[in-house]
């Protein structure tokens, strides 16, 4: 058996991949109609040409190269004796990709606009197969160029986009040229006052990937919802010939099934199996072979259901407490995006030696590493989408945008049974243009996957006395109830812990989504004193904390803020958050070397006891 995690297997209907969302600037004036994004699933088990290594790039603070005089996308040379241009790629900056541009030169620490990043690579056709490029993360904005044509533009900094190039590319020697734009703008997603820092850049790998031209697109394999028997989903075949025979073979369950596809290359199927069901516990995953008459594709799946019955969260039928855990994409020692494996290794290895067998991607999709290592080592999973604190859910076109990402992270995830929990925002206030977007976007999710459980984690109870009062109507929409409470930090508490009184208006489970408090490794102090900012104020918060989780009788999960330090620009004080340095969210139950602060061995010991 292999070992990974499971998404319940929902009934995915076929939808074709969000086209980018256009930027309007001058760049949306270089091309006409630009290509609409292709929809390939499971990337790591295609054919596929890296594009990762050394790129050169140009530092653009102003973002003159877009412009028509400038024209950086046209990497214009000098053909004659009176012929000069500005600029250059040659000579100058190289980066590394993946990774941020942020932590790669000191004077690009905090730099937050464009940067132009080219690459050249060699292809020798091939008339019998198609060919894309996939980006598995660029933040925020990326224009990309091939031999000085504009084939696409993608807006969101964590979701993967890709652009077809059949018959585009040359024999022999082509180049590549993005345009990446980090800056904050107001109707972006997140918007601009988000707390974790802003890394810019080619953030995650970047592959050619080659399929013969009669391809499979994409498909769908889990459990029928509710069901640890059934199985449910579909196939979807591009390019040419799209009526064929499909054989799904898991040869370990003795699974070997045929359909056909019809004149549009879908089929849709479902059928009894025997398996052993994917847990934190055991985190079995199998090989499972997609085969066409033209095309064939691997991939390890897991297989679980998810639900919920009341107060209840049921996996594979069974009451299951989450015990879990916070982190960013970030790796604090180096100061920069999180993207490879290895990193990947290490804020898994860290929440799995906390007892977690749950974890929250905060606030955003995260590289494909965590959430492929998260299946094989038993890790429920929660992700979503960065609606963040100060979303204009009243501006029209935010609403396509949400949509965009969620479709886009379904896409990449649909398969990996450890993501039982999709959620829609984090930290937004209360208001009819609000719950309407949301609404929307739970309805649109539960289109495209109707197995996994929805939520929105929100910041405003209602206090009153000792009691705390769950009272936001959204709530109605959603599949369980999460709550990012600050009691001992940002709000005092009401009376003595264990006295707190939680009481819901809604006949479902409560994640508590977010608490904790500031501490700065090694700084010590009285443990009744906020402002001391101490490793023994933020234990006895967390002592406090257990004692008010524990008298919570609706409570099936609970997720500190947040497994290690992290950077922040809102986070301004001069010794406590280090700005000098870097400015860092002090919360962590690790520092930013990784060493255990105090409250980290209380939850911990809560953990082991559940």
């Amino acid at each position: 058996m292999y070992f990974v995690l499971l998404a319940g297997i929902f009934h995915l209907p076929y939808f074709p991949a969000a086209q980018g969302i256009q930027v309007h600037d001058e760049s949306t004036k270089i091309a006409g109609q630009l290509s609409l994004q292709s929809n390939l699933g499971n990337i790591p088990g295609r054919k596929i040409i890296s594009l990762n290594g050394k790129w050169q790039a140009i530092i653009d603070p102003a973002d003159f190269g877009i412009g028509s005089w400038a024209a950086i996308w046209k990497d214009q040379q000098p053909k004659g004796k009176t012929d000069f241009f500005e600029y250059s790629f040659e000579g100058g900056t190289v980066l590394d990709v993946p990774g941020d541009f942020n932590s790669q030169m000191p004077e690009l620490n905090f730099y937050e606009s464009t940067v132009w990043y080219k690459k050249k690579f060699s292809y020798k056709k091939d008339v019998q197969e198609k060919l894309f490029i996939h980006f598995a993360g660029v933040n925020y904005i990326a224009d990309v160029f091939l031999n000085n044509e504009k084939i696409g533009s993608h807006e969101g900094g964590f979701t993967a986009f890709q652009f077809e190039l059949t018959g585009k590319v040359k024999e022999g020697e082509n180049s590549i040229i993005v345009r990446v734009n980090n800056q904050r703008v107001k109707d972006g997603i997140p918007s601009l006052g988000f707390d974790w820092f802003n890394y810019g850049g080619i953030t995650r790998e970047v592959n050619l990937v080659a399929t013969p031209l009669s391809y499979i697109e994409d498909y769908f394999f889990q459990l029928k919802k509710g069901s640890n028997n059934e199985v449910e989903g579909w196939v979807q075949l591009g390019g040419l010939n799209k009526s064929q025979s499909i054989n799904i073979r898991v040869p370990e369950a003795k699974i070997n099934f045929k359909t056909t596809t019809g004149n549009n290359g879908r089929a849709a199927f479902s059928f009894p199996v025997k398996l052993n069901l994917w847990t934190p516990e055991n985190p079995t995953l199998y090989p499972v072979k997609f085969a066409s008459e033209t095309d064939s594709i691997i991939e390890l799946i897991g297989f679980r259901n998810i639900t919920v019955k009341g107060t209840e969260i049921l996996l594979n039928n069974k009451p299951v407490f989450l015990k879990g855990i916070s982190f960013h994409e970030e790796i604090p020692q180096r100061k920069g995006r999180a993207y490879t494996e290895a990193d990947a290794l290490q804020l898994l290895t860290w929440t799995k030696e906390l007892g977690c067998n749950f974890v929250r991607l905060a606030h955003y999709p995260q590289n494909e590493y965590i959430v492929r290592m998260a299946d094989k080592i038993g890790l429920m999973v929660w992700e979503e989408i960065p609606v963040y604190q100060g979303i204009d859910f009243g501006n029209a076109v935010m609403q396509n945008k949400m949509n965009s990402m969620l479709t886009e992270m379904v896409n990449r995830d649909k398969n990996r049974c450890g993501i039982i929990i999709w959620s829609m925002s984090n930290e937004t206030s209360p208001g009819k243009a609000r719950n309407t977007a949301i609404i929307n976007m739970a309805a649109f999710t539960r289109t495209i996957d109707p197995t996994r459980l929805i939520a929105s984690a929100f910041n405003r109870v209602n206090y009153s006395g000792n009691t705390v009062a769950i009272e936001d109507t959204l709530s109605k929409y959603l599949d369980v109830l999460s709550v990012n409470e600050y009691l001992g930090w940002y709000k005092a508490w009401p009376s003595g812990p264990a006295d707190v009184v939680w009481k819901s208006a809604f006949n479902k489970p409560l994640i508590m989504s977010e608490f904790g408090g500031e501490a700065l490794y090694g700084h010590h102090g009285p443990a009744d004193t906020a402002s001391s900012w101490s490793e023994e104020y933020q234990e006895q918060l967390y002592k406090d904390q257990v004692a008010m989780l524990k008298n919570i009788p609706f409570l099936r999960g609970t997720c500190p803020w947040i497994l290690v330090d992290f950077r922040s620009p809102r986070r301004l004080h001069p010794t406590l958050q280090d700005g000098q340095s870097g400015m860092w969210n002090r919360k962590g139950l690790l520092s930013d070397k990784g060493y255990k602060k105090k409250a980290w061995y209380i939850m911990e010991a809560y953990y082991r006891s559940q």
